[in-house]
């Protein structure tokens, strides 16, 4: 998987072929899969950030965050400050999710492919496909961002809205599919997380 930059928004998806599976590793022990949870954690914290970018994207939606029907209320500071939030926190989140997948790049994923054997190195060479996918969205989604900063209107505002959903479904997605094949890895090999 190359330069994502051409490829359409509805192409950019973890959800393509087959992913490889981790066997269950038969001498793990609960305080390995409770080492490997700590991913999950940290996971869960990145998703409570996603979410309520969510939640001010739904309420401005509703136009509950304006009080005002969206295309009526692209002129209204209100909703100039609203979307200007929305697009503030979805930059903030940008740079904390590319911080979080450098490091299981070029700490991590390194770790467990030297210690791991080929069923867990082919698990992570598609983690990191996915995480190309991820980051190109980053990257759509902080250029979506920065543009509302600048400029409220209700086609910047739609674009920056359709990048944040697909972003949330991959995200989503690939957060589990890392989750479960790791689990067991993380403890067993005594990689830290």
């Amino acid at each position: 998987m190359g330069d994502l930059s051409d490829t359409p928004l509805a192409d950019l998806t973890v959800e393509f072929g087959t992913r490889p599976t981790m066997p269950a590793m038969p001498e793990a022990t609960d305080n390995d899969r409770r080492m490997g949870r700590r991913l999950a954690a940290i996971h869960r914290m990145h998703l409570n950030d996603v979410g309520r970018i969510g939640i001010v994207l739904d309420r401005i939606e509703a136009g509950e965050a304006s009080g005002k029907d969206l295309t009526d209320a692209v002129t209204s500071a209100e909703f100039a400050q609203n979307v200007r939030q929305f697009g503030a926190l979805c930059g903030r989140e940008c740079k904390v999710l590319n911080g979080h997948h450098d490091i299981e790049e070029y700490a991590l994923f390194p770790e467990l492919a030297t210690k791991g054997n080929d069923a867990l190195r082919a698990v992570v060479e598609r983690l990191k496909a996915e995480h190309k996918v991820v980051h190109e969205l980053l990257v759509r989604l902080e250029r979506a961002a920065m543009a509302l900063m600048f400029e409220v209107d209700a086609e910047k505002f739609n674009e920056a809205r359709t990048v944040f959903r697909q972003l949330e479904t991959v995200v989503q997605s690939h957060f589990g599919y890392e989750e479960t094949q790791l689990e067991e890895a993380i403890g067993v090999l005594g990689v830290g997380v």
